[in-house]
């Protein structure tokens, strides 16, 4: 059953693109995003395009469903960081013991700060899905989020 809209990482490599597969047989409307570090081997990205065309021309249940695509430039972490992925140097396993594709200069750490949106900026109220109101559009939103999260995937 398919509903709401869904955000892809979309590589144009066959894992991205079985995900993306995935979403389309679940979500009403999917959009696609990659991101371009200037990787040494990029050939996943340039298929994006035509995988894309092909999905809508083989699928066209999926094809109105798909969305725009888009290609971030972030091209700034390869001006950055000194690793295999972005340099023409051969990979080797560091001291750390992990390879030199994830940089010895640039490690990079994913940091979640739990952010409230409530329309009146309440913060003092906790509840399972957040802080907030509990009453706002935006805090229904975030526990009917919360709520299908919880309910587990979808049949």
């Amino acid at each position: 059953m398919a509903y709401d809209t869904a955000l892809v990482l979309f590589s144009g490599g066959q894992d991205s693109t079985t995900c993306l597969a995935w979403a389309l047989s679940r979500f009403d409307y999917v959009e696609t995003v990659g991101f371009d570090y200037r990787q040494r081997h990029r050939t996943e990205l340039d298929c994006r395009p035509t995988t894309l065309e092909a999905l809508k021309r083989n699928f066209p249940i999926w094809a109105d469903r798909l969305g725009d695509d888009r290609l971030v430039d972030l091209g700034v972490i390869a001006e950055i960081s000194e690793t295999a992925l972005t340099k023409d140097i051969e990979i080797q396993f560091q001291a750390n013991g992990l390879p030199n594709t994830l940089g010895g200069d640039l490690l990079v750490d994913l940091i979640r700060f739990e952010t409230h949106t409530c329309y009146h900026g309440l913060r003092e109220q906790l509840h399972e899905w957040g802080y907030g109101c509990g009453e706002c559009p935006a805090c229904e939103l975030r526990k009917a989020g919360y709520e299908k999260y919880i309910a587990g995937p979808i049949s």
